[in-house]
């Protein structure tokens, strides 16, 4: 059916003379400011219930949204269930606004403000919207190591709400990681890494808990530091410690997000063995034996380009997030490489080792081992 459009103008004198203007879009949208008058309720809980909101089905009702489109369709479905009056707003708030029409900001906390201004455009998406974005906030990361890795994927994961980081490393900062960790500044050499990175962090965004662990991760402490996470991002550099989390997320059936890099290369992957016993693979499946050390030497000993880390730790946050909103195919069962050099990227399948001594269907969790020892007497 013919919907009746109407410019701002005359939607403004049409609401003088009784009409009942009502902005169909979303609250975190209305929070940036509403036509002056307009009654509040987003389109979807409108039609669901639309004599909930609307006096009568011969009211003169005018339904205006960001750009038109949304309170036209709204327009004609209130239409075919027999409101007779319905007219939008063409070119919606954007026009209301050129028009140098009033807009009044909706009375809402502080609080509320501040998470529909700052989260505006994961709002907009609707594979997030706010639901997604509350769980965000209730979401709870540990991000093993404050460098390369974790320094980019510690920044994302606070700019986008993860309401809970709880960042551990050993280490300080040193004038060679500023190079490439860009969480850390001049301001902190010598200050405990996940000191500095707390900090930056927080000056990003205070909204979001930074539980600073200053501590090595070892079988003595990696069950505690497990406790309560959603996900795990392995931001370590060395070997040992990767088999460690890898058996401590089976054990705790927690997904683990993985990256290596080294000088121009890099990985990345989702471990999630835990959850999902011989469908998806585990760390050991891809790498039952560690490489002898000659053939994986770490950044201190190979050098690495600055961006880099920045490249996968930024896949590793993207990966986290994903997982946490339920959207997407994370990197389960797959590694992706790619050569910065050449900016290629090439894809793997990584299937689950039916024979896999941690992560096998019906294999009880055979205990941690000595890492160390393991990863030193291979090859």
């Amino acid at each position: 059916m013919s919907i009746r459009e109407l410019t701002p103008e005359q939607a403004r004198e049409r609401q003088r003379q009784g009409a009942l203007l009502m902005d169909v879009r979303q609250a975190h949208e209305r929070a940036g400011g509403m036509a002056e008058g307009a009654l509040g309720v987003a389109k979807d809980e409108l039609l669901a219930a639309p004599g909930t909101h609307l006096p009568a089905l011969d009211r003169e009702i005018v339904l205006i949204c960001q750009s038109g489109r949304r309170s036209a369709d709204a327009a004609s479905v209130l239409g075919a269930l027999g409101y007779t009056a319905v007219a939008s707003v063409a070119g919606g708030t954007v026009a209301w606004r050129t028009a140098g029409l009033p807009l009044v900001q909706p009375q809402i906390d502080a609080t509320d403000r501040d998470f529909y201004d700052r989260y505006s455009r994961h709002l907009l998406l609707p594979q997030v919207g706010e639901a997604g974005q509350r769980r965000l906030q209730q979401a709870r990361v540990l991000v093993l190591g404050a460098g390369g890795l974790g320094a980019p994927a510690s920044f994302y994961l606070a700019a986008a709400g993860v309401g809970h980081l709880r960042i551990v490393d050993h280490d300080v900062v040193e004038r060679s990681n500023l190079q490439r960790q860009i969480v850390h500044a001049e301001a902190t050499v010598g200050v405990a890494k996940v000191l500095s990175a707390r900090e930056r962090l927080l000056a990003l965004n205070p909204h979001v808990d930074i539980e600073a662990v200053q501590a090595r991760v070892s079988s003595d402490n990696v069950d505690a530091l497990l406790q309560d996470v959603d996900v795990v991002l392995d931001g370590s550099d060395n070997f040992p410690l990767r088999y460690l989390l890898n058996d401590a997320c089976i054990k705790h059936a927690k997904p683990l997000v993985y990256a290596a890099i080294e000088r121009f290369d890099g990985q990345v992957s989702v471990f999630d063995a835990g959850r999902q016993r011989g469908v998806a693979p585990c760390y050991r499946c891809l790498f039952p034996e560690p490489p002898p050390p000659d053939f994986a030497p770490n950044c201190s000993e190979a050098g690495v380009l600055g961006v880099l880390p920045g490249l996968a730790g930024v896949m590793q946050a993207t990966e986290v997030l994903k997982l946490l909103l339920g959207m997407g195919e994370p990197l389960v069962g797959r590694l992706l490489r790619f050569d910065a050099l050449q900016m290629r990227f090439r894809e793997s399948r990584v299937s689950a080792d039916p024979d896999c001594p941690v992560c096998a269907p019906g294999v009880p969790f055979p205990g941690y081992i000595d890492y160390a020892a393991f990863c030193s007497h291979q090859g």
